[in-house]
């Protein structure tokens, strides 16, 4: 596996547009990159843009704050199915979370799960407002509920990514999940110190940079 191949290329900017979703897709493909993770409302856009290709369309579920319902959750993963989704990215509920609730936050998770109907489901599990206790409990409830990926950041909070976090996912996950570091990764030494420390995949919405250093 390439690095290009291991990059969500990623634009979540609430102001983009159309014509910015459709360079999105053509870059990825151009590029060879995993996927586009976007906002759910260009999900059938992204569908038609990468027919037939090898790039996958990752909607991002509950977005960038997690803190809607558990059924709104559910109701916007099969939307983005329906639609032409093949992965889903999610935000767990982080206050639930930091309260110690790890019922409330399992099945939280695992109504995305259900809903995503064999689909790959990342968990979003906003590292930078956590602690390490708390890291590792939402890696346990990520894995408990089916989830396909830990992941570190929506990289719209205070902190993305960090090599010592990403560590700590792996430590704690094993071989039960994947990882995907995001959230503030703008090189391709960032990257390849994420993947070091046991990254499984890239966000970024700089990947092109990572890459080739256009």
């Amino acid at each position: 596996m390439t690095l290009n191949n291991m990059i969500d290329h990623t634009n979540l900017n609430p102001a983009a547009t159309e014509d910015d979703l459709r360079k999105l897709c053509s870059e990825a493909v151009q590029y060879g990159f995993h996927s586009v993770a976007i906002n759910p409302c260009w999900t059938r856009l992204a569908a038609r843009e990468l027919a037939g290709t090898d790039v996958v369309v990752d909607p991002c579920i509950g977005f960038p704050l997690g803190a809607g319902t558990t059924e709104a959750k559910a109701k916007e993963t099969k939307i983005a199915i329906a639609d032409g989704a093949d992965e889903i990215d999610m935000v767990l509920n982080i206050g639930r979370l930091r309260m110690g609730d790890d019922e409330y936050v399992t099945k939280d998770i695992a109504a995305v799960v259900e809903a995503a109907k064999g689909r790959p489901v990342k968990v979003i599990l906003e590292c930078c407002l956590l602690t390490g206790d708390q890291i590792v409990s939402g890696c346990k409830d990520s894995v408990a509920a089916g989830a396909a990926f830990v992941k570190t950041s929506t990289g719209f909070s205070k902190g993305g990514a960090t090599v010592e976090d990403v560590k700590l996912m792996r430590k704690t996950v094993g071989d039960s999940c994947k990882i995907k570091a995001a959230g503030g990764i703008h090189t391709r030494e960032d990257a390849m110190a994420m993947i070091e420390a046991g990254a499984d995949r890239i966000g970024a919405s700089n990947g092109i940079v990572i890459v080739s250093g256009e």
